[in-house]
């Protein structure tokens, strides 16, 4: 009987920690984070700043600023983390679109509380100028937050090469 209240416990706690393993790979890249509210013991409130590659668009860099909660939910990992994010993305190099996307096709997805929150980067295409739209949000399993931040990428020459038209690569 010991035995099986053991194992379904492993099962339980592998069940949880998987979807955490496989996710470490789509990480994006820390570049620094800065304390807001001090906290004793305990790690402080901070803000991220993090940066990731579209996967589908070789030449464009997403930056992204997240809070990060402090306290012991934060440090635990169970804290609901609030939807305030900001985005910023540009073209650091020659664009070149390796696959057909639909509008509003995720990016990067990040879980932002234990089970029901997560954080979306999507990405759609601007036909008429020409210039790839990201937009982050935040949802949850029964209701989203207005909390929003758009950036926007023209897609432009880089030395000699010209760029793609989005267009071209938008499924019908």
């Amino acid at each position: 009987m010991r035995f099986a209240s053991l194992a379904s416990s492993f099962l339980l706690s592998l069940a949880v920690l998987m979807p955490i393993a496989a996710s470490a790979a789509d990480e994006p890249d820390l570049i620094f984070k800065k304390s807001t509210v001090w906290k004793f013991l305990t790690p402080d409130h901070k803000l991220a700043t993090y940066a990731i590659d579209d996967p589908v668009v070789d030449g464009v860099a997403c930056h992204f600023t997240v809070p990060e909660k402090g306290g012991i939910s934060g440090w635990i990992g169970v804290a609901e983390e609030v939807s305030d994010v900001s985005l910023a993305c540009r073209q650091v190099g020659p664009v070149t679109i390796k696959e057909k996307f639909e509008q509003g096709d995720e990016m990067f997805r990040q879980r932002r509380s234990l089970f029901f929150k997560k954080m979306q980067i999507v990405r759609g295409c601007d036909a008429k100028r020409n210039t790839l739209v990201y937009l982050v949000y935040s949802d949850r399993l029964v209701e989203g937050s207005p909390k929003n931040s758009t950036s926007t990428v023209p897609l432009m020459p880089w030395g000699d090469q010209m760029p793609p038209r989005c267009e071209d690569f938008m499924k019908d």
